[in-house]
């Protein structure tokens, strides 16, 4: 059994990670937290990722977000992907990163995706929201996670 949280250090990630390590650690599991960081400079700064001191590198990107997940569940398992977009001219990096968590889950024979989101599930969601597409997913059971608190 494996469970996967979809990483980018938002409240609601945050709150995700802790809970599917506190779920991890009574059922004796394993936790992957995944990091997907698109060669984005602008979906970058939309996410909070960049800061005044640190240029846009994808790696640095990756490691500041290891670092912030390994604070709160330093068992899981941490995995850093990056899209470039030009595989698919036509998707949108949101799609990119849904294809990813898609592609990692089944690599990882994921069972529980923890996912903290405000709109997966309702019947009107952001374009920009991954968690719509990946609760739709019928391949693994999820968690939701709508409040940090």
């Amino acid at each position: 059994m494996t469970f996967l949280v979809p990483y980018d250090d938002s409240p609601l990630a945050r709150a995700a990670l802790k809970r599917a390590s506190e779920f991890a650690a009574a059922m004796d599991t394993d936790v992957v937290a995944l990091t997907v960081v698109p060669d984005d400079p602008e979906y970058a700064e939309e996410r909070g990722w960049l800061t005044e001191q640190t240029p846009f590198s994808v790696e640095a990107i990756g490691e500041r977000l290891e670092r912030r997940a390994r604070e709160i569940a330093p068992n899981a398992r941490f995995r850093h992907e990056t899209i470039d977009g030009e595989d698919d001219p036509v998707a949108t990096t949101t799609l990119d990163v849904v294809r990813e968590v898609r592609e990692v889950a089944q690599e990882e024979g994921v069972t529980v995706l923890f996912l903290g989101s405000e709109n997966a599930g309702r019947v009107a969601s952001p374009l920009s929201s991954v968690g719509n597409p990946l609760s739709e997913d019928a391949t693994y059971d999820v968690h939701i996670v709508r409040r940090a608190d």
